[in-house]
């Protein structure tokens, strides 16, 4: 929907909201704006044959694509008609210098009930397959996300022949229980279980297969861009008698190398061609849970035009066991080749040949505190404060809301207690550094780090040590934020800190996540320049201690 500058729950001057839109207008005339006007609401839709309350962007599920290019201005005007604060988090989006518009209770104060609040951010150098998700609690159980697809500029040669068609493919685990209990349940010490099975694109699988999701014609070649927005599963997507050739991947064009099958992990998007070169008839998309004893499978129809025959009755199997994961993992390479945005500082894809000045060792663990079970990183498990921790740094406002560097860069001794606290580290700017996850528990975790890219080089079983360099693929490993850690395994990350401002590094897996699997590392540069970060904008709401105060001096310019 677009947005009209006339409407607001605020009760703002209409003409403060015109001017807005005219300094946006000229401002940056090189990057063109696009409008969004979000209702977010709670409907009743029968997904797995319970009705129940699921959010709405517009009535919608899922929400609008928004679909841009490389450096476009998004302005995203958020109604919030639920009952509960709420924010929206732009998964894979770096927010360059802009940490304000993340869209997490880490960075910014949450749009309340009956209220509206405006987004502005840009895909800054960035092309690709994203989305988003409300982040609050356990909303995202709920729905409430969708796709953002970011395209290459015009000049920008792509490495493969433009697709006749684009298609979504949103892949969710899919929980029968309102998000309110499931969070209730967490906070008495309960676990949320297995999911009841998977939806994609909101739907199920009667009603992802009639009418067919996808329409195709003999001879031409499609993408799907296929996202994991669930909260619990793995999953394996195949498509009956069609290859599957990997094009892109978290914003990296990828070597482009075909598949039967490509595992996704909770929050990792990619993208592949399937060449409709079969006989025309229908054919099934196919995703299953991986890594759970008791596999959930979902189906939808692709048809080719004027067909009639019905899909073949057996579906293609999906692999097996961790080890076919990951090596198929090891075969993902970045196309080194192609013309599009790279990470910055640019240069930086010859990360094997830049010296490691830190290296941050993170372990998972699990306990109980005060009788009830949470989850940790190097001993502490992430409480919010009431404060957004952005803005009492930005106000200087940190005493009494968190403390800098309440763990270490490797994990205390076996056994050592669990602390409740805002968990918040702090990174050199533009320091290059190695982030190691370990995972000692039974099941697959993944993890993201908001505001960046970065090189996955490396992971294998049990603990990581300085001899584990010796196994990183340090030439071509794919550019992207979110990985997954295998059980009782590590996984190795390296990129350069050089986007200022305060982010998340947390797991995908709601349930440990909300349970305090996760922490803020905060990333300040010295000069406090506008080239480094964008000053806090006046429309940015306000909560806890930073209500009243007087706006800091600004950055200088740059």
């Amino acid at each position: 929907m677009v947005w009209s500058a006339m409407t607001t729950m605020r009760g703002a001057p209409a003409a403060a909201l015109l001017v807005l839109v005219a300094l946006a207008a000229g401002a940056r005339a090189e990057d063109p704006y696009h409008f969004f006007e979000w209702k977010v609401t709670y409907g009743t839709k029968t997904i797995m044959g319970t009705p129940q309350k699921v959010i709405l962007i517009n009535d919608q599920f899922p929400g609008p694509t928004i679909n841009c290019t490389s450096n476009n201005n998004i302005i995203v005007n958020v109604f919030n008609m639920l009952d509960q604060p709420l924010l929206f988090h732009w998964h894979g989006i770096q927010q360059r210098k802009n940490s304000w518009q993340d869209g997490l209770p880490g960075t910014m104060c949450p749009i309340q009930p009956n209220t509206n609040f405006t987004y502005h951010w840009q895909p800054k150098d960035q092309i690709g397959t994203f989305y988003y998700f409300p982040s609050i609690g356990m909303q995202r159980a709920a729905g409430g996300y969708g796709l953002i697809t970011v395209h290459s500029r015009d000049l920008i040669p792509v490495p493969f022949d433009n697709p006749a068609d684009d298609f979504p493919v949103l892949v969710s685990d899919w929980y029968t229980k309102d998000h309110t209990v499931l969070a209730k349940n967490l906070d008495a010490g309960k676990g949320i279980g297995r999911p009841a099975g998977l939806v994609i694109n909101g739907k199920n699988e009667k009603d992802a297969s009639n009418p067919p999701m996808y329409s195709v014609e003999a001879g031409k070649t499609y993408r799907f861009r296929v996202c994991n927005v669930g909260i619990k599963a793995s999953f394996n997507v195949r498509m009956q008698k069609h290859s599957l050739l990997l094009v892109e991947m978290e914003g990296s064009h990828t070597v482009q190398n075909t598949y039967d099958s490509l595992d996704l992990h909770i929050g990792q998007c990619l993208s592949f061609l399937v060449t409709a070169d079969q006989a025309p008839g229908d054919y099934l998309l196919v995703a299953s849970t991986r890594f759970i004893k008791e596999v959930s499978t979902i189906t939808a129809v692709m048809r080719y035009k004027g067909s009639s025959t019905p899909p073949p009755s057996q579906l293609p199997e999906a692999p097996s066991g961790w080890a076919w994961s990951i090596n198929q993992w090891r075969s993902f390479r970045w196309n080194l080749t192609a013309s599009a945005a790279r990470p910055n500082p640019q240069g930086s894809y010859h990360y094997g040949q830049i010296n490691i000045t830190r290296t941050i060792k993170l372990s998972t663990s699990k306990g109980k505190v005060d009788g009830k079970e949470r989850y940790a990183l190097n001993g502490v498990s992430h409480v919010d404060p009431e404060t957004p921790l952005k803005l009492a740094e930005y106000f200087n406002a940190t005493d009494g809301v968190f403390q800098y560097n309440l763990i270490g860069d490797v994990p205390p001794a076996a056994g050592t207690p669990i602390k409740m606290a805002p968990n918040v580290i702090s990174a050199e700017f533009r320091t290059f550094i190695e982030v190691v996850f370990e995972n000692p528990e039974k099941s697959i975790d993944t993890f993201h780090i908001n505001g960046y890219a970065f090189f996955a080089a490396g992971m294998g079983p049990g603990t990581w040590s300085p001899a584990s360099r010796k196994t990183y693929n340090l030439l071509d490993t794919v550019s992207r934020h979110t990985i997954q850690v295998y059980p009782r395994s590590w996984t190795a990350v390296m990129l350069t800190f050089d986007n200022a401002g305060m982010w998340n590094i947390r797991s995908n897996l709601w349930e440990r996540h909300y349970l305090g699997e996760q922490l803020y590392v905060s990333v300040v540069s010295p000069a406090r320049s506008l080239r480094d970060e964008y000053n806090m904008p006046e429309t940015s709401l306000r909560c806890g201690k930073v209500v009243g105060l007087p706006m800091p001096p600004s950055y200088l310019p740059a």
